[in-house]
């Protein structure tokens, strides 16, 4: 059975109410860390399905997508509001996808001062995936949060954070 475009339109709403759920902190509020992994998945997912080519690219695409927005989102989700996670997922997916090792690709939101950049390790092989490490950095009030990273392309295309 293939994964088809009209398998993904029927899924997606059902992820989305799942992921939304998983936001409840249990005590009737609403927890950032769990608001960003969704936010971040969702803003991974659009950016993925705009730059995929054809169905099955667009669909591939928009999965690796949220896998990557989905690393943004719960990592920093606490302390960035949606557009910080937008400009900070976009950047880490550019910064895998074509940054030069050792070279930072940096994002900042003028609105709320919060800024960081990602810089990507040399690509290398696990197994017959092309992986790379990455550290990004998010400054927020000026003092930097540091999170270390490893994704890999799968089969499809895709980045996806196996650590």
């Amino acid at each position: 059975m293939g994964f088809t475009m009209r398998t993904a339109r029927l899924s997606l709403p059902l992820l989305a109410v799942t992921l939304l759920c998983a936001c409840s902190n249990g005590q009737g509020g609403v927890d950032n860390t769990g608001t960003g992994l969704v936010l971040g998945s969702i803003a991974g997912g659009v950016l993925g399905n705009s730059i995929g080519k054809g169905e099955g690219g667009k669909v591939a695409a928009t999965i690796g997508g949220a896998v990557i927005g989905g690393i943004v989102g719960s990592q920093i989700g606490k302390s960035l509001d949606e557009r910080d996670r937008r400009l900070a997922q976009e950047a880490e997916y550019d910064a895998l996808e074509r940054g030069q090792s050792g070279n930072p690709r940096q994002w900042r939101d003028p609105d709320t001062g919060h800024y960081g950049e990602i810089v990507p390790s040399k690509p290398y092989k696990r197994g017959v995936a092309d992986c790379r490490d990455y550290t990004h950095t998010v400054y927020i009030d000026g003092r930097p949060q540091k999170m270390h990273g490893t994704a890999c392309r799968s089969s499809d295309g895709s980045w996806q954070n196996v650590g």
